[in-house]
């Protein structure tokens, strides 16, 4: 059997998160990934902390968490020799992942237009902070973009923290994971189009726009209703927060009266079903201070395990908020294998995140450790796109690519 992707052959000029998460998707899919690195320095994330070490050798965990199951050819573009195998390996290849700064690519004669009249059945796709795509560039579109920024204008930190202080970000890099994570499935769906038409396509991914399609309930509440939401201020529905309990935090959240009924009967006051404070989820959210007393409560005296398993137990969904050593000591993580062992020859055996989703008729994903810089230049070069050994030897004597034997 063969991972869905085999067979396709993926390059990406991609630095940094959200470009390298979209390639490893696709690396992780079966796909041979041939991930392009400027000689000398390659992905700034190769220098970024924490690293793993082991006899004097470094490498940085954020690069080998997101470039497993990829090949680094390091290769100067700006010059013409360096170019022209730019040229020829996007002849050989079906897909383009592209997370340079905005226009960096055009600028070296290397634009849609120019790939797609090399190689029609390409794939190319770009992840940029507000989008590419002729016809659907606005006022922002050349600006380069982080992550916070996508969170910030796509109405997400507004959400996020407490009502008396300032917006807060979620997690480092969310919008560049999401991003990447709406790349490979923008991919996905050209290739499948591919089969049916014959040729390839530009796939645009813009982080403003996936940020704002992940906050979709922000849009609808406001069309529908015209409601604008606040961070930790909740209208429609209540109790949804973390509580403590004796060892820890829980998650609850109650959307409806069913489960706000279960709710009160299991922490022994059924008559709060019928309390004109609590009675409703509007109700019990412009009440959440009596209402998170209650909660409080009931679990001053339960373990995170004990008031999890009474709830569940009862049909109210609810669980421990984890830290990342529950979550390596988690049993339903190990049950889906979610943690894949990666061993480095360098460095030693580390375990990441996997990809999800399983695949009933698929094998496991390959756990191939992440390159060393210019670590397969020559075997593309010479086996894929035909130099000479001579040839390459004089383009690494130049600058032109790096070798890493």
């Amino acid at each position: 059997m063969q991972r869905p992707l085999s067979g396709i052959r993926v390059v990406g000029t991609d630095q940094y998160m959200a470009g390298p998460y979209c390639t490893m998707l696709l690396g992780d899919a079966g796909a041979e990934v041939i991930k392009i690195e400027r000689p000398g320095s390659g992905d700034p994330r190769r220098a970024m902390p924490p690293f793993a070490e082991r006899d004097g050798v470094k490498k940085a965990a954020g690069f080998m968490g997101y470039n497993r199951n990829k090949k680094s050819v390091a290769l100067d573009m700006r010059g013409d020799a360096g170019k022209e195998v730019f040229r020829r390996l996007m002849a050989e290849s079906d897909v383009l992942v592209n997370n340079l700064r905005p226009g960096a690519l055009t600028r070296m004669g290397f634009g849609y237009e120019n790939l797609k009249a090399i190689n029609p059945r390409l794939v190319y796709a770009v992840i940029s902070g507000f989008g590419r795509m002729q016809g659907y560039q606005g006022p922002y579109g050349d600006r380069p973009a982080f992550d916070i920024v996508a969170e910030a204008m796509s109405g997400i930190m507004h959400l996020v923290g407490f009502e008396d202080k300032p917006p807060s970000w979620t997690i480092y890099g969310m919008a560049d994971i999401y991003s990447g994570l709406v790349t490979a499935y923008g991919v996905m769906q050209a290739l499948f189009m591919r089969e049916r038409t014959g040729e390839g396509q530009m796939v645009d991914s813009a982080m403003y726009d996936n940020m704002l399609s992940l906050n979709e309930a922000m849009v609808a509440l406001f069309s529908v209703a015209g409601q604008s939401p606040h961070r930790g201020r909740p209208r429609n529905a209540y109790p949804r927060s973390a509580y403590r309990a004796r060892d820890g935090y829980i998650a609850l959240n109650v959307p409806d009266e069913r489960i706000w009924q279960r709710l009160a009967e299991v922490m022994g006051h059924p008559e709060l079903v019928g309390d004109e404070r609590t009675c409703s989820g509007p109700a019990r959210a412009a009440n959440r201070d009596f209402v998170d007393s209650v909660v409080e409560g009931w679990l001053a005296n339960l373990t995170r395990a004990e008031a999890v398993d009474t709830l569940n137990d009862v049909g109210v969904p609810a669980g421990p908020v984890h830290t990342a050593e529950d979550i390596f000591e988690c049993p339903q993580v190990e049950a889906r294998h979610m943690l894949m062992s990666v061993n480095d020859p360098e460095v030693g055996e580390y375990r990441f995140a996997r990809t999800p989703p399983h695949l009933s008729s698929a094998p496991e994903l390959p756990a191939r450790p992440a390159p060393r810089l210019g670590e397969h230049t020559r075997s593309v070069l010479e086996d894929m796109l035909g130099y000479a050994s001579s040839e390459v030897d004089a383009l690494a004597a130049e600058g032109v690519v790096q070798l890493a034997d």
